[in-house]
């Protein structure tokens, strides 16, 4: 699972981007995919086991919940 950094506040935003820039670079292709799976699945746990896109005949509509 990923980590949650917290940065301080003074922390200019280019070093930010140079750091999340560099881990993101150092990832493989691999990594890189099963990550997106992962992510996926934490969405679909944390929008009540349903998935944010579904099939609609015309591609993928990213679906409102119902009020």
């Amino acid at each position: 699972m990923g980590k949650l950094k917290l940065y301080d506040l003074n922390t200019p935003r280019e070093t930010i981007v140079k750091e999340r820039d560099a881990i993101y670079l150092s990832h493989t292709p691999e990594q890189c995919f099963f990550r997106v799976l992962q992510l996926n699945h934490i969405s679909v746990v944390m929008n009540g086991g349903q998935p944010l896109k579904s099939p609609q005949g015309k591609g993928l509509v990213i679906r409102k919940p119902a009020i």
